[in-house]
């Protein structure tokens, strides 16, 4: 009996995990290139470029090491057809990232390993006043990148290397807009994938340099359990089962120009591309059978990142950077736990190099302009069975803000 309440349970909830799972990519993953705006795949000129362009530690001698941690405090805004407001609780949610290379002497060849989150960071509205109850999603997502990098010609490198990526994540979802715990439905997953990477870098001449890098896509099975209020008794009880879901991650694709007039200043563009269309739809499992199949239709997107960096004597350096983000997420499928939308993102920052030390500090704005969400599908179902919906519709108009510090520490052997 136990097991047919919690399927029906698993079958009567729409569950919007899966966009959580995605959640909010991390494209920020050094201090240096936040500051420009992470455009940053045509100079690649530090152990971040693992992330960035692997092809760039080919320029990188001896060893070196370098730690970046990436803060962030962000908060979306609702606004409800009717005029009534509600805001995501604000709280400070923080990234660490490590990168490693080494040259060897003999060949024209750099190793590197990198251990980032590509993905990442959370959302939580409050209980009672988010109508469309979608109230809390969180992510966890690392990835392991160990790559090579090979020089044929002291004009052009390459690289390759494997990712080995691990996520966990946990979404919590109101049956009714009051904040009761005991009708709270809450999902938990965790899954492993194995995907790639692949960069060029091309410096022709001493003023141009181009870049390209590639991030392949990936899918992780979560597996893990659904835990939720016991329809027989939803005020005394709860029930578990398991229950699983297959995500699939985008590719990436940057290609990036820098130009330096002269030795002082370095100005780059990239173009940043997501292949978001591979999220189509999501099934939810539980032993075998699919119980739910949710659809997002989520539609390619692009950044336009635009930086410059000024150096000055004594080691010392100043960047600052743009990027326009494109909205991926269309009217009908927006979950309020990825409020999608356009994103004005702009960042400043600067550092230092020493002999054997460099330190890079970083600071960003991100601005997401009113996004009126209409003709929204989203919707909750009780546990009556499929068809008996209660209304929590996400129409109304969306807001983005946040504020950013990175901070990263390198060492050169």
């Amino acid at each position: 009996m136990k097991n047919t309440v919690s399927l029906t349970v698993l079958a009567g909830v729409c569950l919007p995990l899966p966009a959580m799972a995605l959640g909010l990519r991390v494209a920020d993953q050094d201090a240096a290139a936040t500051a420009r705006g992470n455009a940053f795949a045509a100079t690649a000129d530090n152990p971040s470029a693992i992330y960035y362009n692997p092809a760039g530690i080919s320029q990188l001698e001896g060893t070196q090491v370098r730690a970046n941690f990436y803060g962030i405090g962000l908060e979306s805004t609702y606004t409800a057809p009717g005029g009534a407001q509600t805001k995501t609780k604000y709280k400070l949610q923080g990234i660490p990232d490590f990168y490693f290379t080494t040259a060897l002497k003999s060949a024209p060849v750099t190793f590197g390993l990198g251990v980032f989150a590509p993905y990442g960071l959370g959302v939580e509205w409050p209980d009672s006043t988010a109508a469309f109850r979608a109230t809390k999603g969180q992510m966890a997502y690392y990835s392991i990148t160990p790559v090579v990098a090979w020089k044929p010609h002291k004009t052009f490198s390459v690289a390759a290397g494997p990712t080995i990526n691990y996520a966990n994540t946990e979404f919590q979802q109101s049956v009714l807009p009051r904040p009761f715990p005991l009708l709270q439905t809450r999902l938990r997953g965790e899954g492993t994938a194995v995907g790639f990477v692949a960069g060029a870098q091309w410096k022709p001449v001493e003023k141009h340099a181009f870049g390209l890098s590639y991030r392949s896509a990936t899918a992780i099975n979560f597996e893990g359990s659904l835990d939720a209020p016991n329809p027989l008794a939803p005020f005394t009880s709860r029930v578990s089962a398991p229950a699983s879901a297959r995500i699939k991650f985008p590719q990436h694709l940057i290609a990036g120009w820098s130009y330096r007039p002269t030795p002082a200043w370095n100005l780059e563009v990239n173009v940043d591309w997501t292949d978001w269309s591979r999220l189509r739809q999501v099934d939810v499992k539980s032993g075998g059978t699919t119980v739910s199949t949710l659809p997002f239709n989520w539609k390619n997107s692009l950044f336009y990142e635009f930086g410059v960096t000024r150096y000055f004597d004594k080691g010392w350096h100043a960047s600052a950077g743009y990027i326009f983000s494109e909205n991926s997420v269309p009217d009908a499928t927006l979950n309020p736990i990825v409020p999608d939308s356009d994103r004005h993102i702009f960042s400043i920052g600067g550092g230092r190099n020493y002999q054997k030390w460099r330190w890079d500090l970083a600071y960003q704005l991100a601005y997401g302009p009113a996004r009126t969400v209409t003709g929204n599908t989203y919707t909750l179902a009780d546990t009556a069975g499929p068809g008996t919906g209660i209304p929590a519709s996400a129409n109304g108009t969306f807001e983005f803000m946040s504020h950013a510090l990175a901070l990263s520490v390198g060492y050169n052997f």
